[in-house]
């Protein structure tokens, strides 16, 4: 099951690397797609929520990594709550 890097452009224009433990991150979040960070934080969690099942159906376990990605994506996206229009930007994959 190969692991994916993605970096994410935040509001306020920082950019973040960000972790999944499955390639099929690929069909929820596609490199170029912006959209509002609430929307952002819900794809993720389902994408990555499944991906880490997917390890604990190959490994026995689930993934702490995708888990521990879930929180900081919405540590960033607390800070732009008070922001309904802010916009997040999937800017790439890198494998």
């Amino acid at each position: 099951m190969p692991e994916v890097h993605f970096r994410v452009r935040w509001p306020d224009h920082t950019a973040t690397r960000c972790y999944s433990p499955s390639a099929t991150i690929r069909s929820s979040l596609q490199a170029g797609l912006t959209c509002p960070v609430a929307q952002f934080v819900k794809i993720s969690r389902m994408a990555l929520e499944k991906g880490s099942e997917r390890v604990r159906r190959k490994h026995g376990f689930a993934c702490g990594r995708a888990e521990m990605q879930i929180a900081i994506i919405e540590s960033f996206a607390a800070r732009y709550a008070s922001q309904p229009d802010a916009q997040v930007t999937i800017e790439a994959y890198e494998d």
